[in-house]
Formats: structure tokens, C-alpha cells, sequence
């Protein structure tokens, strides 16, 4: 099968796995709600049966929570083989070159051999604008 159709697979189940993880959250009471029912609050005989709605969404909670790490793994692998690919790609290969010494003689510049070579002008000093201290 490609590689790609299973990362979308994965990324699919993933996004479904978190959301149902919110929603199963979500359903659920805290353990400071059943005290309110020992009081008169009649709510503990609802939709799944006294008791039996905390045993359903505590196991389909775990069962999806599995789901989302297992999917978070193949999505993490997913992301390094796309890492190494991308690194691979088009990187030439360093190609260390030894230096080659030759006998090269420079072409002499204009100008006589005592004066100075550089092509920086010659400035006066009573020319320069740098005020004495």
C-alpha cells in the first residue's frame, strides 16, 4: 500500500480519535458529582443505568486514547521518513579538493618598481578633513 494513503488513514483516525476523546470527556461526571445524588438529586438512574454509564465511557475513553497514541506513533514515523527523504534530496556530495601548487608568475603592474603597487589613491596630508585633537 503508499505511504501516502496510510498517513492519511492515520491522520484521519487520529483527528476522529481526538475529537471522540473530547466528546467522551466531556460525558463524563467528576467524582464530586455522585454526592449530590445521595441527596435527593435524582440523576443516577439516567440514560446507561445506575453506574453502568461511568464503566462504558471509562473503557471507551481508554480504548480511543490507545488509538490516538498508536496513531500519534505512525504519524511521528510518517514525519521522519519525509525528514530523511527531504535531507537526501539533492545534496551533492562533498568532494574534498587537494590544493595543486604551480609555478604561475603574476603579470607585473604599471608603474615603477619603487613606488607603492596599490590602487588605493595617495592622500596628503593637509588634504585630509580629520580635525587634530
Amino acid at each position: 500500500m503508499d505511504p501516502q494513503v496510510l498517513e492519511t488513514l492515520a491522520l484521519i483516525v487520529h483527528v476522529l480519535a481526538s475529537l471522540g476523546i473530547i466528546g467522551l470527556v466531556l460525558l463524563q461526571h467528576g467524582k464530586g458529582a455522585e454526592m449530590g445524588s445521595g441527596f435527593g438529586g435524582g440523576s443516577s438512574g439516567t440514560v446507561f443505568g445506575s453506574g453502568g454509564a461511568g464503566n462504558f465511557l471509562t473503557k471507551a475513553t481508554t480504548y480511543i486514547a490507545v488509538a490516538f497514541f498508536l496513531t500519534s506513533f505512525a504519524l511521528a514515523y510518517f514525519a521522519k521518513q519525509k525528514s530523511v527523504a527531504a535531507r537526501d534530496l539533492g545534496i551533492p556530495a562533498v568532494v574534498e579538493q587537494v590544493p595543486v601548487e604551480a609555478d604561475i608568475e603574476l603579470p607585473a603592474l604599471d608603474g615603477a618598481e619603487g613606488e607603492d603597487d596599490s590602487e588605493l589613491p595617495n592622500v596628503d596630508e593637509a588634504d585630509s578633513e580629520i580635525p587634530e585633537a
